[in-house]
């Protein structure tokens, strides 16, 4: 018998979560994070399904329950329908990660418009649909989880001024949405990573030589670290936080 599925003292017991972007990298690390928890995991990809099934053989290894589900999350209708798909698969929805994100620029006057278009309606169209669809499933205690960027604290490289504009806009976003979902109960929260070792940004990368000097605890983070943050984001215990942008950067913007 597997611990997870076994163990009913797990804080996220009976709980759904849906994590867009979670087949790799940081959003497979939230989404086995939070199936550790006991939450019945949902994750959106839009790339390689054999990477996705692979996170799901790990979370149904390890005793979970979870489902994979290809979904661009730049496309609206494929973000209503995984969220669809989520409510009759595992019969609720309790916690959204808006994890999906992508990272386009260079100077501002070379980025392309229809780069600007692909980033606005990824990291911003995209949270903005999937939390206006998810929340209409969630009960009280439900939690919107964003995943945001030092970088709107610290631009400490040039180039980036499209990605900061769009994690910015999901800054504004969390605090606003505090006041309509509060009194139901459910909290908004944004954690902001700082330069973490993930597929987009590799700690062996040419970019971790610029900041790993800059950095407090003198390295990059861990998707793991990430995770720990929003599973606590996640969890009863955090029920009177909201509206909060929490940075986990090794210091790198103190």
């Amino acid at each position: 018998m597997n611990s997870i599925a076994t163990n009913q003292h797990l804080p996220l017991t009976g709980k759904t979560a849906l994590v867009t972007g979670g087949s790799r990298s940081m959003g497979a690390a939230i989404a086995k994070r939070l199936a550790a928890e006991g939450a019945s995991v949902a994750f959106t990809y839009a790339g390689s399904r054999a990477q996705a099934e692979e996170t799901a053989r790990a979370i149904e290894a390890a005793g979970g329950r979870a489902l994979a589900i290809q979904a661009d999350a730049g496309d609206p209708d494929a973000v209503r329908a995984a969220i669809a798909r989520t409510v009759e698969a595992f019969g609720g929805l309790d916690i959204l990660v808006n994890n999906a994100g992508i990272a386009l620029g260079g100077p501002i006057d070379q980025i392309t418009f229809e780069d600007y278009q692909r980033m606005i309606a990824v990291n911003v169209t995209g949270v903005f649909v999937a939390t206006q669809e998810a929340v209409r499933h969630m009960p009280a205690g439900g939690r919107v989880i964003h995943i945001g960027s030092s970088m709107t604290r610290y631009a400490s490289f040039p180039g980036a001024s499209l990605y900061t504009l769009t994690k910015g806009a999901v800054t504004g976003f969390n605090r606003s949405l505090v006041r309509d979902l509060g009194p139901r109960g459910i909290t908004v929260n944004t954690v902001h990573p700082g330069p973490t070792d993930t597929d987009m940004n590799p700690a062996e990368g040419d970019l971790a030589k610029l900041l790993i000097p800059n950095m407090a605890v003198g390295r990059y983070g861990q998707a793991s670290e990430i995770a720990d943050v929003v599973a606590y984001l996640a969890s009863p215990g955090a029920a009177f936080v909201t509206g909060a942008d929490i940075v986990v950067d090794g210091g790198f913007t103190a």
